[in-house]
């Protein structure tokens, strides 16, 4: 099954990391004007995926989450401190 591009599943993914390990994780995806840009919540470091749908961006942030614990280790997930839940609100800043 494909989301369309405009209407991606509701609520949050979680992405399972292939393996021996199986974890839960969860990626946000962010609609721009040029594409889609997609991140894990809970990793330690710096893990970034794109593309031009919603399935491109998911697809490349589970490659990059793959290689990022395959050179960094299990230890990048943080265990001692998973994301619950996340949520996106909205604040009105003066400027």
């Amino acid at each position: 099954m494909t989301a369309k591009p405009d209407t991606p599943p509701p609520g949050i993914l979680r992405a399972s990391i292939s393996g021996a390990l199986m974890t839960n994780i969860k990626i946000i995806v962010e609609k721009h004007p040029d594409g889609y840009v997609a991140y894990p919540l809970g990793l330690a470091g710096a893990v970034v995926g794109q593309g031009d749908s919603y399935e491109a961006a998911l697809s490349d942030v589970r490659s990059a989450i793959d290689f990022h614990i395959e050179t960094f280790g299990v230890e990048a997930l943080e265990p001692e401190s998973p994301v619950l839940e996340a949520f996106v609100a909205e604040a009105t800043i003066a400027g």
